[in-house]
């Protein structure tokens, strides 16, 4: 890891995606988080790219996830999909990674590679937004709350591949996908 502040310029946190995502709308999402639910809502991101938020409970505190969550090279861990996730430079709280994923789709095998940088709001959220890569646009936020006996992990993420594939298909492989990504993530940070 490269810790030279010249490699980051410095920079304003962007805006979450979608503002204060971490809340609970109803006692039946409360409850379904609480039996260990995932709770997915997808939608269109322009034309050609689509968005997702997930919610899950997990019985860790803040702290202890945060501490875990920031260990960016063991994303790979956390992710199946991920291959290789590798921290250039940081810089106070905006880091620089460069992560390379593996993606079945339409039983073609696609990998692709993406350049980020990540703000980070201590214990409370990381923001991954797109340098360059192999996608059009990518950004994704994974935000903490209190919650329970234990914390609301959120992650939402929007993204426009650059190979040309329906939108809908994009929220359809998001939609099968991120449960079983998200469980597999709870379980790493629970052990």
């Amino acid at each position: 890891m490269v810790s030279s502040a010249s490699l980051i310029t410095a920079s304003r946190r962007p805006q979450l995606l979608f503002g204060n995502q971490a809340r609970v709308k109803s006692e039946q999402q409360a409850a379904a988080l609480r039996r260990g639910q995932i709770l997915i809502d997808t939608a269109p991101h322009g034309m050609m790219g689509g968005s997702v938020r997930a919610k899950m409970y997990v019985t860790a505190s803040r702290a202890d996830l945060w501490a875990q969550l920031t260990q960016y090279e063991r994303w790979s861990e956390f992710f199946p999909n991920i291959r290789r996730s590798e921290v250039l430079a940081s810089n106070d709280q905006v880091h620089r990674l460069y992560q390379v994923g593996c993606k079945a789709f339409l039983a073609i095998a696609a990998e692709v590679e993406i350049y980020l940088k990540v703000y980070e709001d201590p214990a409370h959220s990381i923001q991954f937004r797109l340098e360059k890569g192999t996608f059009h646009d990518f950004a994704a936020d994974l935000t903490l709350q209190d919650w329970q006996n234990g914390t609301l992990l959120t992650y939402a993420v929007q993204a426009t591949p650059l190979i040309p594939v329906p939108g809908f298909l994009i929220e359809q492989g998001m939609r099968q996908d991120l449960p079983g990504n998200m469980e597999h993530l709870r379980k790493v940070l629970c052990r």
